[in-house]
C-alpha cells in the first residue's frame, strides 16, 4: 500500500508529462497503480457544492474565480476527471502559495500539485466537479468565446468583490510606477505616481473587471481596448487595501 505522499509525487510527475514507465522505474510503483491514480484521482469523499451537498467557501471561490479567469484553465482527463491549472509566474513565490491555499480551501480533500515549467509554475488540482464550479469552461482560449457569470457566481462576486479583483489583478495585472511631466514656473518637472493596470484580451472578462471596480466606486479608464488603468490617488489607495504589489 502506497501512502498519500507517494501518490502526490507520482501524480505531479504525470502532470508534468513524464511517462508511466519512467515514473515506475524512478519511484518503484507499478504501472497499473500509476494508471489507476492517473485515471481516477477523485477522492472517495468530498461532495460538489453545486450538484451535491458539499459546502462552498464563497470568499475563497471569489478569489479563485479571479485567478481562473486570468491565468486558469480546465483540461479533461479520463473518466471525466478534470485538471484545474493556474499558471503562476515564478518571480512571485508568495502568490504561488496563495493560489495553492485558495484551491485547497475549495477542494480540501485532495492534494494540490505544483508543476514546474519554463518561467512559471502550474498549480494543479484534479476533480470531476471543476466544470460545475467554472461553467465558463469551453474549448479554445477565453477571448475566443463568450464569458458570462451565472446568477450564483454573480451573487458571490457581489458579496466579495475585493477578492475577485485580487485574483484578476494578481494574475493579469500589476501595480507599477507611472510618470508624467508638468510645466511649473517655466520648468518641466517629472512626477511619479503608482497605478494599477489590468490587461486581458477577453472583452467579457474586461467588462467584469470594470463592473466590479465600479461596484466599489473605484474610478478606472481604458488607455487601450485590452488594458484598464486605475491611476487616481483614491482608487489606488483603495486597491492597496486588498491587493498591493506582487512582491
Amino acid at each position: 500500500m502506497y501512502d498519500e505522499k507517494m501518490r502526490a509525487v507520482a501524480r505531479e510527475a504525470m502532470a508534468s508529462g513524464a511517462s508511466l514507465n519512467a515514473i515506475s522505474k524512478r519511484l518503484g510503483v507499478s504501472r497499473s497503480a500509476l494508471r489507476e491514480w492517473r485515471d481516477d484521482p477523485e477522492p472517495r469523499s468530498g461532495s460538489c457544492p453545486r450538484c451535491s451537498s458539499g459546502a462552498l467557501d464563497r470568499a475563497s471561490y471569489a478569489h479563485l474565480l479571479g485567478w481562473y479567469l486570468g491565468d486558469g484553465c480546465l483540461s479533461e482527463h479520463r473518466r471525466k476527471v478534470y485538471a484545474l491549472r493556474i499558471a503562476c509566474d515564478d518571480k512571485y513565490p508568495r502568490l504561488i502559495d496563495e493560489v495553492a491555499a485558495v484551491v485547497i480551501a475549495i477542494h480540501p480533500s485532495r492534494p494540490v500539485h505544483r508543476v514546474q515549467a519554463v518561467g512559471y509554475t502550474s498549480v494543479v488540482s484534479y476533480w470531476k466537479h471543476w466544470p460545475c464550479l467554472f461553467p465558463q469552461h469551453g474549448a479554445g482560449p477565453k477571448h475566443g468565446r463568450r464569458i458570462e457569470l451565472v446568477d450564483w457566481q454573480r451573487e458571490i462576486v457581489a458579496e466579495h468583490p475585493e477578492l475577485l479583483l485580487r485574483g484578476l489583478f494578481n494574475s493579469d495585472g500589476c501595480r507599477a510606477a507611472n510618470w508624467a511631466t508638468r510645466m511649473v514656473g517655466g520648468v518641466t518637472k517629472r512626477y511619479e505616481y503608482p497605478r494599477y493596470q489590468f490587461s486581458n484580451e477577453s472583452a467579457d472578462i474586461m467588462r467584469l473587471c470594470q463592473e466590479t471596480l465600479s461596484l466599489l466606486d473605484i474610478p478606472w479608464r481604458m488607455p487601450r481596448r485590452n488594458a484598464l488603468s486605475v491611476a487616481q490617488k483614491a482608487g489606488v489607495a483603495r486597491l492597496d487595501e486588498f491587493i498591493g504589489p506582487k512582491t
